[in-house]
């Protein structure tokens, strides 16, 4: 009984092979595409060049963009890790078949790609974020999105959103690079990467951004976490429980990890990352990776939350990654009031869209004018979203 509870809590906490040969799991540095220039946010409405008025700004971004949906299915077999089967759904620009309507969003088995503005960037997410977040909104405004369907049961443990995951993204990309799918050919700008995801699949995006375990503070974290005071004391049993269940199973976790990410001169573990990944919209444990590992982080991130996150708290772990991540391109959105389940409010859902559209627009698409659209100055206009760490009751 007790694992069936926790299992349901860990999903809320988290919630044609090809003929070309099998790359490797991690793969080597690749040629990218010149990056979009650096962004800067504005820091006031004037600088934002935006007019803020008594009446709050709509999310333009929200709105469906120009592309209509196609849908092709995949599945891939990593040689390296005992020919691992990893599954994908491309979603993609489409042609609309002449004669053909319908709603915008619905996807078409194997329509014809609009080739019009290929090659277009990348987005990998997980089955649960494209199910109950992105569906097929970012393709319509010129993405191609590739959820990645892991292998294996749900389980309660970390170590599947650490490693098996985050190298099964990996996989993907350079095996989408290297083999482009049957019928997608120059669709996909594989040197635009961004990769996305919330709760359990917010893990595994978040551990390909170039942050570093940090095993030291992570055991002595879990070792002092009995004595803390939590913010929501009726959930950090089970918080607790989750998070520091690697501690009780280091060695094993460590050797499964391998010797060429475990290797260290400094006391970190080597990012599981890839130099094409440009952008990620994620957060993650912060007790794993502490403040030198996150530190490591390198691009630009953006973190959506909920202030009233019943399964994460918010201080110990957004607010945290946040101040302490080491890329000057970081921000948080914070959803005020809100839950951990805000991704079933239709209303949530469409800010979060827009927010993501207006992100992977900046760094991935070079759509400059999208910064403000996830501005202070921007978010400020709204008495329920916070740019920042919340500093409210």
């Amino acid at each position: 009984m007790k694992r069936s509870i926790l299992l349901v809590l860990v999903m809320l906490f988290v919630s044609v092979t090809g003929s070309c040969a099998t790359p490797t799991s991690v793969p080597p540095a690749a040629a990218t595409s010149p990056l979009p220039p650096t962004a800067t946010m504005p820091a006031t409405a004037e600088a934002a060049n935006l007019e803020i008025t008594q009446e709050p700004v709509p999310f333009p971004l929200s709105e469906l963009g120009p592309y209509w949906t196609g849908k092709r299915t995949f599945t891939f077999e990593d040689a390296s890790r005992d020919g691992r089967q990893i599954g994908i759904t491309v979603f993609y620009p489409a042609v609309l078949p002449e004669g053909s309507k319908g709603p915008q969003l619905l996807a078409g088995t194997n329509r014809d790609p609009d080739l019009s503005s290929a090659p277009y960037p990348l987005i990998i997410t997980g089955p649960d974020s494209a199910n109950y977040w992105f569906k097929t909104h970012l393709v319509s405004h010129g993405f191609v999105m590739a959820v990645v369907r892991y292998p294996g049961p749900i389980v309660d443990n970390l170590d599947l959103w650490v490693i098996d995951h985050p190298r099964d993204i990996l996989f993907v990309l350079d095996q989408i690079a290297s083999c482009p799918p049957a019928g997608l050919e120059g669709i996909i700008d594989t040197g635009r990467v961004g990769v996305a995801g919330y709760s359990a699949e917010s893990v595994d995006a978040f551990a390909v951004s170039g942050v570093r375990v940090d095993p030291e503070f992570y055991l002595l974290r879990c070792k002092e976490a009995p004595a803390m005071e939590p913010a929501l004391p009726e959930m950090w049993e089970l918080y607790v429980e989750i998070t520091c269940n690697l501690a009780q199973m280091w060695d094993e976790f460590a050797a499964r990890a391998g010797d060429s990410i475990t290797f260290d001169d400094d006391g970190l573990w080597q990012p599981l990352t890839d130099e094409r990944i440009r952008a990620v919209m994620a957060t993650g444990p912060a007790w794993l990776y502490g403040e030198r590992g996150l530190a490591a982080v390198d691009r630009p991130i953006l973190i959506v939350c909920a202030t009233e996150d019943e399964v994460v708290p918010y201080r110990i772990e957004p607010a945290y990654v946040f101040e302490h991540l080491g890329t000057p391109e970081r921000f948080l959105i914070s959803f005020v009031g809100q839950g951990h389940m805000m991704v079933f409010d239709p209303e949530q859902v469409k800010r979060m869209n827009h927010f993501a559209a207006a992100f992977f627009g900046t760094y991935l698409q070079g759509k400059s004018e999208y910064r403000n659209y996830f501005s202070e100055a921007f978010v400020s206009q709204f008495d329920d979203l916070a740019w920042g760490v919340y500093e409210g009751e």
